[in-house]
């Protein structure tokens, strides 16, 4: 069965910085794009970081220079690294795997809260 498990989320005040990780089982990791997404309340739901299977790297303009995006094929694992974190960053954040753009091959995790709060 295909699970996409995001953790590492939580409280964490302005400029401070927090690592999500997702742990992908049941598919070929290593073929699949891995993104992050957010959404945050009363929002819709937007791409923050893209990885592809070659390692090229995509990110919304919102967080260049303060999020990476990483993965490690051997642990079937994606991270996200967030730094410098602003209020505006708090939302769900979810990880989503993709391979050659079909809906077919769209698989979708639980999500992980991040709160950005004095």
């Amino acid at each position: 069965q295909v699970q996409l498990v995001e953790s590492g989320g939580g409280l964490v005040q302005p400029g401070g910085s927090l690592r999500l990780s997702c742990a992908a089982s049941g598919f070929t990791f290593s073929s699949y794009v891995m993104s992050w997404y957010r959404q945050a309340p009363g929002k819709e739901r937007e791409l923050v970081a893209r990885i592809t299977s070659a390692g090229n790297t995509n990110y919304a303009d919102s967080v260049k220079g303060r999020f990476t995006i990483t993965r490690v094929n051997a642990k079937n694992t994606v991270y996200l690294q967030m730094n410098s974190l602003k209020p505006e960053d708090t939302a769900v954040y979810y990880c989503n795997a993709n391979r050659l753009g079909l809906l077919s091959n769209d698989y979708w995790g639980q999500g992980t809260h991040v709160t950005v709060s004095s």
